[in-house]
């Protein structure tokens, strides 16, 4: 649900929704130039420009090229459009495609962060760089990803943004692409995190036959779960000023984290590599007699009360769906979507009160004075979970046609509760059976990395521009080699930047400090006792 789309981002054959006209497309007689698909007759599809981008090193970002020496994309077809499955849908996106000689064969679509509402030029110019034809949409509304007022009185919207949009839209994608080159893409993939996860695993389960391989980051699946936590938590954090836990005290909470559990794998690293091991007694960190409340290094008994909350949840489950808080080791990172810079001001907090206002009740003047957990869990529910939520574990459909499934996740994610990515892995297990389980799905927990990207740990490893060409550091190309070659995911070497986006804006100047084998879950990375700990060389996959 990150504001800043990397989407780290995003990809089968058509549903039985498509109209003559698009079944003509997808086989035509001879490729078509750039500019005549304009013209191309998709049913609820209008083509609003079909432009030739000659090669070159500009970068596409916010409607300017800017040129970047190291970036060099090939000549391109460049489709925008929209599409309109009812009177109130406006879904707008954009198809960018190499030219015939740079095209790797491949279709790769891409999803949308928070609450969506543009499209994401910059995984465009990523997947267009790897020889990708690739699209994004804005999945029906155009507005910051923190905003829900489109959704008030536009039900079909909603349905958009839940779930239709990425549909239609991979639908017009491949009709224009089999058009442009005169034949259908030979591989399909979606890859994508956060809200952008949720619309992988909604593709998984609603349209099984869109894509071959899905990669799936850091999942809001069970997105009325997400709501209901989020604003538990906000709840507790302000329903009494003296609750309010200030980011200024992360630190000194992190630093008492790590310190008591950062050696349980075997290695001091300034990590908790599986923070279910940990048995961190925050009330160390109680304020003395004669500290000062404002103290950074002591909480209060109310603010240990909101650090206990933030780490609990609100307990207990609903159906499958268990009410998990936040784990340890990832204190730091909280500052900016849990506590916020103020009172009121964190991510959680607004889009506490988006998801109520806009897309539950559909009232604007819902306050958290009027928070009920009960009738509030109930309502996301009835009103969200129908359009929202991606939680049904068969995804046999999907298997059974030979697509094949990555997930992924953070153990130091801030927005996303990493424990019930696990839970769904675990139950999609158990609707499998392990065989064919072991055969189409695996997933990868991160130690030290935050939501999507980023964290103290190694955090780089082909879900984000750049992750290494080879599938043995790139969890997208994994992915490829198990769709293509039927070569099963092992482990994958994740990397630590001296800055995160480096690599991204200026490869020349990255500097690699760490890596560490991310292992399938549920085995994790074991030092073999010898060797630099910051190599992954000196680690092996196995079950704790």
């Amino acid at each position: 649900m990150t504001t800043f789309r990397l989407t780290c981002s995003s990809f089968l054959v058509f549903a039985s929704l498509v109209t003559a006209s698009l079944a003509r497309a997808d086989e035509p007689k001879a490729p078509a130039t750039c500019e005549s698909l304009k013209d191309l007759a998709l049913e609820n599809v209008t083509i609003t420009s079909a432009e030739s981008v000659s090669a070159g090193s500009k970068f596409f970002w916010k409607g300017l090229f800017i040129g970047l020496p190291f970036f060099h994309q090939p000549a391109s077809c460049r489709i925008a459009g929209s599409i309109h499955p009812t009177t109130d849908s406006d879904i707008r996106f954009e198809l960018w495609m190499p030219v015939a000689d740079a095209w790797n064969k491949k279709f790769q679509g891409l999803g949308n962060g928070g609450l969506a509402g543009s499209i994401d030029t910059l995984s465009l110019n990523a997947a267009l760089q790897g020889g990708y034809a690739a699209v994004s949409t804005d999945t029906g509304h155009e507005a910051s990803d923190l905003v829900g007022t489109w959704a008030l009185g536009h039900p079909e919207k909603l349905t958009d943004y839940g779930y239709r949009a990425i549909h239609e839209t991979t639908l017009a994608a491949k009709a224009l692409i089999a058009a442009f080159y005169g034949e259908k893409p030979a591989y399909n993939y979606f890859g994508s995190c956060s809200n952008g996860g949720r619309e992988a695993l909604v593709e998984a389960q609603r349209y099984p036959e869109d894509y071959d391989g899905i990669l799936v980051g850091a999942p809001a699946f069970d997105g009325t779960n997400n709501v209901r936590v989020t604003t538990w938590i906000q709840n507790q954090l302000l329903s009494d000023p003296a609750n309010y836990l200030a980011s200024y005290k992360l630190p000194a909470i992190n630093d008492a984290a790590i310190n008591a559990c950062d050696a349980n794998d075997g290695v001091k690293d300034g990590l908790i590599d599986d923070p279910r091991t940990c048995r961190f007694d925050h009330a160390i960190l109680q304020c003395k007699a004669g500290d000062d409340a404002t103290s950074p290094s002591c909480l209060t008994e109310p603010q240990l009360k909101s650090l206990r909350a933030i780490y609990e949840g609100p307990g207990g489950a609903i159906g499958d769906s268990v009410n998990h808080g936040f784990e340890f080791g990832g204190e730091r990172s909280w500052a900016r979507w849990i506590t916020g810079p103020a009172p009121r001001q964190s991510i959680g907090y607004i889009f506490a009160n988006e998801f109520h206002r806009y897309l539950i009740y559909s009232d604007p003047t819902w306050t958290f004075d009027r928070y009920d957990f009960a009738k509030d869990s109930a309502a996301a529910m009835e009103h969200m979970a129908p359009f929202y939520n991606a939680t049904d574990p068969d995804l046999t459909p999907f298997i059974n046609r030979g697509g094949k499934i990555i997930f992924y996740h953070g153990w130091d994610d801030y927005a996303l509760q990493p424990r019930n990515t696990i839970d769904y892995f675990n139950r999609v297990k158990e609707k499998l059976g392990a065989e064919k389980a072991e055969q189409s799905t695996r997933l990868y927990m991160v130690p030290g990395m935050e939501h999507c990207f980023a964290g103290p740990g190694p955090n780089i490893f082909g879900q984000l521009p750049p992750g290494g060409s080879d599938a043995s550091h790139n969890i997208s190309k994994t992915l490829e080699e198990w769709v293509e070659k039927g070569k099963a995911p092992k482990e994958i070497i994740a990397t630590k930047y001296d800055e995160t986006f480096r690599p991204l804006i200026a490869p020349e100047k990255a500097k690699a400090l760490r890596t560490r084998p991310l292992c399938p879950y549920p085995q994790v990375a074991k030092w073999n006792g010898t060797g630099n700990t910051d190599e992954a060389s000196s680690f092996t996959c196995a079950t704790p």
